[in-house]
């Protein structure tokens, strides 16, 4: 399985990379180009990927810069030799209300969080075209409840959501599958400042149905579901991962800003 992972030097994306690592879907060992802003992050996570046999390549760039997703796929199909699933899970957020929201300030969250899966997605269309392959891409519980004061984030995921229905529209006649997941609450790097102290993890679990805070593992065997034949007629959806928490959402100790998912 030949794949190319984004954000994947932390949270979702590490735990992404080791469950491909270790989960093989074919008799092929697994080969990854794993691609991040943060350098020592990146070699930290190769590092472990490829202790188990993995092929594991690495790719330092800015998906924010439109011409770096280019640059990601001919780089993993020559190093690869092809490519059968794209993980777009590479983010950003921004706290502010959006009266006071600056301009560069939504473009930046829009070009990370929506354009970059674009762009990537028409990179690798002709590669994944070719080995029947995937395109998974993670989004957030908050691109279907808006969220407080997360207003250019949730816009920006629910931008993805989009983009990836249309994909899978569009594409499926490629035989390309296109699906997001969207975490809820989940103990991330993005969420260790509110769910490094358990007692706030734990308080916030008890809103959950499920009753606890989702990890990166969570998502990490979601995608590798969608991305494998478990989910072979499987496309255009956005599966929740948040405990039940979305399904709550009518109940009065279940606010809509409370709703904030974070990878």
């Amino acid at each position: 399985m030949r794949t190319i992972i984004t954000g994947a030097a932390s949270g979702i994306g590490r735990a992404t990379a080791l469950q491909f690592a270790t989960k093989t879907m074919t008799d092929e060992s697994p080969a990854m180009l794993l691609v991040d802003r943060d350098a020592a992050g990146l070699s930290s996570i190769a590092a472990e990927a490829s202790s188990g046999g993995a092929t594991v390549h690495t790719f330092v760039g800015d998906l924010a810069d439109p011409m770096v997703p280019a640059r990601i796929v001919t780089e993993a199909v020559a190093r690869l030799g092809g490519l059968d699933v794209l993980i777009s899970n590479a983010g950003v957020i921004h706290m502010k209300p959006l009266v006071d929201l600056d301009a560069d300030q939504f473009d930046w969250m829009m070009n990370i969080n929506a354009r970059a899966t674009l762009l990537l997605g028409r990179a690798a269309h002709p590669h994944l075209k070719a080995s029947k392959g995937a395109i998974v891409a993670t989004a957030s519980s908050a691109a279907e409840n808006p969220a407080v004061p997360l207003g250019a984030y949730s816009t920006s995921k629910a931008a993805l959501v989009m983009l990836i229905r249309q994909m899978a529209a569009e594409w499926g006649p490629d035989g390309i599958r296109c699906n997001c997941v969207s975490p809820g609450p989940t103990h991330t790097a993005m969420t260790k400042a509110s769910y490094d102290d358990s007692e706030a993890r734990e308080r916030r679990g008890r809103e959950i149905p499920l009753g606890r805070v989702g990890q990166p593992e969570d998502l990490a065997r979601a995608i590798h579901f969608l991305a494998g034949p478990g989910a072979a007629f499987i496309s255009g959806v956005n599966l929740l991962v948040d405990g039940g928490l979305s399904a709550t959402l009518g109940n009065s100790k279940n606010s809509a800003a409370n709703t904030i998912a974070q990878q």
